[in-house]
C-alpha cells in the first residue's frame, strides 16, 4: 500500500527540498572526495540461492565475518523482511545485523532512530549496508530529515561508502542509488502518455552512483526501459542503467560496472537524442540502447564495453546473418520482449525492427499507442556465447513516436 494522500503530499514537498546527492551542502564547502567503496544494485526478487550476488556483497564488505547492516526501511513489514535478509547474509558468511529504522516499524519513532548516535556508529563501523525492497519513498522518508538534510544514520552510510564499504540495495534499494528515483510512478504506458512530474512520479534519491546516471529496476520483466526515457529527458540525464530481477550491477570505485547474477541490464544513452516539441505526444529520436549480459563490464567513465569471457571470441559478423524475416514485437513492453527483439535483429540481415506498445484491450483509448523503431547502425555490435547461448548487444538506435492504431487501420482499409 502507498502512503495516504496527505502523507504522500507532505513527503513529496519535503523531498523537493533535497538537492541532487541527497543532502544539503554547506555553503562554500569543497566537493566531497570520490567514494572508495562499491555499489551492488539489484533489480529485485533476489533469490536466496543466487550465490554470485550474495557472495559478492559479503566479499566487498570485507569477506567472511564482515559486518553488514540491513536497513528494512522500504518494507511494509520491516521486522520479518529485514530478519530474512540478515539470515541470507549470514548463510553466505557475513556477520549481519538489523538496523531498526523504518517508517512502518511498530512502536518506533523513525525520526529519533535515524539520529541515534549509537546506531549511526554501528552502521559506520560496518563493512557494508543492505537496503531491502519495498517502497523507495519510505527509505528517503526514514533517512532524510524534514529540512532535507541527512540523518545521522544516512551520514554513517555515506561514511561507510566513502571509506571503502559496499552499499547494496534490491528493488526499492536499487531505486535510491541515483539522484533521481521513481517515487509514485504510473504504469509504463501511462508514463509514456503523461510524462513525469517532480515530486509525484519522480523525486530525489540518495545519489550513491552520482548525479549523471539514472537507475531503474525490475527492468526486463516489467518492460520498464520505456519509462526510463521520459524521466531521463525530464531531468537531463544522458545515461541510464536498468537492471533486471535476480541480477546485480556491481559498480566499483572507478565506476566500472559488472553484471552479476541471472540476466542482465539495459544501458540507455541519450547524449545525441532529440525530441520534437511540435509533435503531439511523447517522442524521441536517436536514442541508443544496449543490452549488457551477465559477466559483461562497462566503464561509466570511458564508456567502453568489455564482453564476458564466454563471449570474448563470439563477436557477431553482420554479413554472416542468414535470417531475413521481418523483426516485430506486438508488445514491446512485455517480459523480456525488448531484449528478444534486439537479439533477433542482430541475427537478421534486416536493419530495422518494430515494437508496438498499447494500453491494452478494455482500457481507455486502446487504439492509441507508441511505435518503437530499433535500427542497426555502423556502431551496432553483438556478442554471443555458445553454451548456454546468450547475447550482448551494443549501440542500437531507438526512435519512439506516438501511433494512432485505429487511424492506421482505417487508412489501410
Amino acid at each position: 500500500m502507498r502512503m495516504s494522500i496527505l502523507k504522500h503530499c507532505l513527503q513529496a514537498a519535503l523531498m523537493l527540498a533535497v538537492p541532487l546527492g541527497g543532502a544539503l551542502a554547506a555553503p562554500g564547502a569543497s566537493p566531497a572526495p570520490a567514494p572508495k567503496g562499491s555499489l551492488v544494485i539489484i533489480g529485485g526478487n533476489l533469490r536466496a540461492d543466487n550465490a554470485d550476488v550474495w557472495q559478492r556483497i559479503v566479499l566487498l564488505a570485507g569477506g567472511p565475518g564482515a559486518r553488514v547492516a540491513v536497513l528494512p526501511s522500504a518494507a511494509a513489514d520491516p521486522a520479518p523482511v529485514g530478519e530474512a535478509i540478515v539470515g541470507y547474509l549470514k548463510q553466505y558468511g557475513a556477520d549481519a545485523f538489523l538496523v531498526p529504522l523504518a517508517v512502518k516499524l511498530a512502536d518506533s519513532d523513525f525520526r529519533k532512530v535515524a539520529d541515534d548516535p549509537e546506531l549511526a556508529a554501528a552502521v559506520r563501523g560496518a563493512g557494508g549496508v543492505f537496503f531491502v525492497g519495498g517502497d523507495q519513498a519510505r527509505i528517503t522518508q526514514a533517512l532524510v530529515r524534514e529540512d532535507g538534510s541527512r540523518s545521522a544514520v544516512l551520514d554513517a552510510v555515506w561514511d561507510l561508502y566513502r571509506n571503502g564499504g559496499v552499499v547494496a540495495g534490491s528493488s526499492a534499494g536499487a531505486a535510491i542509488m541515483s539522484s533521481t528515483m521513481f517515487y509514485a510512478p504510473n504504469t509504463v504506458f501511462a508514463t509514456l502518455r503523461g510524462g513525469v512530474t517532480e515530486g509525484r512520479e519522480i523525486a530525489p534519491g540518495l545519489g550513491f552512483i552520482g548525479d549523471d546516471v539514472f537507475v531503474d529496476q525490475h527492468l526486463l520483466v516489467r518492460g520498464r526501459f520505456a519509462r526510463m526515457i521520459p524521466a531521463m529527458l525530464k531531468k537531463g540525464y544522458k545515461f541510464g542503467l536498468g537492471i533486471d530481477e535476480n541480477t546485480a550491477m556491481v559498480v566499483d570505485s572507478r565506476r566500472r560496472v559488472e553484471i552479476v547474477g541471472h540476466k542482465g541490464a539495459l544501458l540507455i544513452d541519450l547524449s545525441r537524442a532529440t525530441t520534437d516539441p511540435a509533435s503531439g505526444g511523447f517522442n524521441v529520436s536517436n536514442a541508443v540502447i544496449s543490452y549488457l549480459d551477465r559477466g559483461d563490464k562497462y566503464d561509466l567513465g570511458t564508456h567502453t564495453f568489455t564482453p564476458s569471457e564466454a563471449k570474448a571470441s563470439g563477436k557477431l559478423k553482420a554479413h554472416a546473418a542468414v535470417l531475413r524475416d521481418p523483426v516485430f514485437s506486438a508488445d514491446i513492453l512485455g517480459k523480456n520482449a525488448v531484449v528478444e527483439l534486439m537479439e533477433n535483429l542482430m541475427n537478421n540481415r534486416r536493419s530495422e525492427a518494430i515494437g508496438i506498445a498499447t494500453s491494452g484491450r478494455n482500457t481507455a483509448l486502446p487504439e492509441l499507442g507508441f511505435q518503437f523503431t530499433f535500427s542497426k547502425t555502423r556502431d551496432s555490435v553483438g556478442y554471443a556465447s555458445a553454451a548456454p547461448q546468450s547475447y550482448s548487444i551494443l549501440n542500437m538506435r531507438l526512435d519512439i513516436r506516438p501511433l494512432d492504431i485505429g487511424q492506421s487501420l482505417t487508412q489501410k482499409n
